[in-house]
């Protein structure tokens, strides 16, 4: 039994399970959380979270972080993609090697059904996944940058083929078996290729991007990834905003200047319990602003501007 020290009534929210058709006619689970008084008229927000990778199954169970959400008026939703194995084995099979695209497919066809259903907008949809979850976010960004106002990629694995072409780094050959080899396998080469995130950046309007960078304690994912990603998209005119950390200590870049710089800032302290949180000048700094800052203003801080619809 989990606590919430602030009080909890079951009673007001919703939990229901919806099933999205995929572009292949196959039924994919989505799991909703909201309360029972969100209107479903198209208008609330929604954190759509998809991982999709490994045969690992996002479990639907309680979970407390969900509720602060729900409580601001939020649909929360996870989407049980393929790649995972939510349905079986034969989910999971479906889901990697030169099936993996089915992996993106099925994450955009629970962000249609959600807006079908008056659940949410395209304009109100915010995406998050890391690491393997985190190339989901980059693949969608580049397929559908129109369906989602915003995406948070934590850690997340970009530069795929490069990565799987460089046999040297020691996790790679055993990641062989989950996206395929390109070294000796030119279909594997062309199906990396084809939906590598870093590799099929646009020139194209994308949503806003708030990016995790990986440390030391991340071992699926090397510590650059992030950097070389922001910075192709920021060449192709994205907006996005990049933390890394080091110590007790984040710095925060921002491809346009944002609106309430302070109000970023809190809110990076807030989420990531650091010390302190330096803006680079890309963001309207630079400046270093202390976590003894009031982070729930940062809740309703303007977006940044730009090509971010």
């Amino acid at each position: 039994t989990q606590e919430v020290p602030s009080g909890h009534n079951p009673e007001d929210y919703v939990t229901r399970r919806v099933f999205a058709e995929a572009h292949d006619g196959e039924k994919v689970p989505v799991t909703l959380l909201y309360r029972k008084d969100t209107k479903l008229d198209g208008s609330a927000p929604c954190l759509l979270y998809g991982y999709g990778a490994y045969g690992i199954t996002i479990p639907a169970g309680f979970n407390t972080n969900c509720l602060s959400l729900a409580d601001r008026g939020f649909v929360y939703a996870i989407a049980h993609i393929r790649g995972g194995k939510d349905k079986g084995f034969s989910w999971y099979e479906d889901g990697k090697m030169e099936k993996k695209v089915n992996t993106f497919k099925d994450f955009i066809s629970a962000a249609d059904h959600l807006v079908r259903q008056g659940f949410t907008a395209y304009d109100r949809i915010i995406a998050e996944g890391g690491s393997a979850g985190g190339m989901l976010m980059g693949a969608v960004a580049n397929m559908a940058p129109e369906k989602f106002a915003g995406i948070i990629a934590a850690v997340p694995f970009v530069d795929v083929l490069n990565t799987m072409l460089d046999d040297t780094l020691p996790l790679t050959p055993p990641e062989w078996p989950e996206w395929g080899n390109p070294i000796t396998d030119a279909e594997a080469f062309a199906t990396i290729r084809a939906y590598s995130p870093y590799d099929n950046v646009t020139a194209q309007d994308y949503p806003a991007l708030f990016a995790l960078a990986a440390t030391v304690t991340v071992v699926r994912v090397q510590d650059d990834l992030e950097g070389r990603a922001t910075a192709a998209l920021r060449r192709a005119g994205a907006v996005g905003v990049t933390v890394s950390f080091r110590g007790q200590d984040a710095r925060v870049e921002c491809g346009v200047p944002v609106a309430d710089p302070r109000a970023l800032a809190a809110l990076v302290a807030a989420e990531h319990g650091v010390r302190s949180v330096r803006l680079a000048d890309t963001c309207g700094g630079p400046r270093t602003v202390p976590t003894d800052v009031d982070a729930s203003s940062a809740v309703d801080a303007p977006a940044t501007s730009g090509t971010t619809p």
